[in-house]
């Protein structure tokens, strides 16, 4: 869980910074930052998936688009970072929910937060998961230059997440499996790049109801 935990710091790090910066700058320099991460979010997201693109990602996005929408995943989401706003923010932070939502899900849908958690927890190689870390940092001192400290508590997240991965790597044992990360590549990568339109004001997607479709990929799993 070493590494899991060093991810936890440097998002935290990161965001703490981004943070200092974003009180600090005007809302013009706000915005310039804010569209440049859309842009670099779009990149990230299309160069996921490309990796995987397949009629069984499209299908798990429909899927678990619905099932999410169903469930209100992003309602309890936004729920739960209003909740975190009451207690560690000022009543006026609009962008609070909405950092808190973007940075957990970017920082979970990726095949390295997969697959670097499944060498960290089956071989004991922790490279990819502290790769993974410095670049989270630097996208959480971005991202919360532009959507202020609500960033940081996606901390919260990274820690359950990948160390619920982590503990059940060391149960299962090493399955990295090129189709595996190929299937969850495409669908991260088209869940990203919703993020990148939100961000850039191109179309406002509720993301988090998608984030079931990473689920339901693995289901074509046996067919792919």
């Amino acid at each position: 869980m070493i590494a899991v935990a060093i991810n936890t710091l440097t998002v935290i790090v990161g965001a703490i910074a981004g943070n200092i910066l974003h009180s600090r700058i005007g809302e013009d320099y706000q915005q310039v930052i804010y569209k440049a991460i859309g842009v670099f979010t779009l990149l990230i997201g299309i160069q996921m998936g490309l990796e995987g693109i397949s009629v069984y990602v499209a299908i798990a996005l429909v899927i678990g688009g619905l099932a999410g929408t169903y469930m209100d995943i992003e309602g309890a989401i936004y729920s739960w970072g209003d909740k975190l706003k009451k207690k560690f923010s000022k009543k006026n932070d609009t962008t609070f929910a909405q950092g808190f939502l973007d940075a957990s899900i970017l920082f979970c849908v990726g095949p390295m937060t997969i697959l670097g958690a499944f060498k960290s927890g089956a071989m004991g190689d922790h490279t990819l998961l502290l790769t993974k870390s410095m670049m989270d940092g630097f996208m959480a001192l971005l991202l919360s230059s532009a959507l202020g400290i609500g960033v940081a508590f996606s901390a919260i997240v990274v820690l359950i997440y990948q160390g619920a991965l982590v503990m059940l790597a060391s149960l299962l044992g090493n399955i990295e499996n090129p189709v595996l990360i190929s299937l969850i590549s495409g669908t991260g990568g088209a869940i990203v790049i919703m993020i990148a339109l939100s961000l850039l004001g191109i179309c406002k997607i509720k993301t988090g109801n998608f984030f079931p479709a990473l689920l339901v990929v693995l289901a074509f799993l046996p067919v792919a």
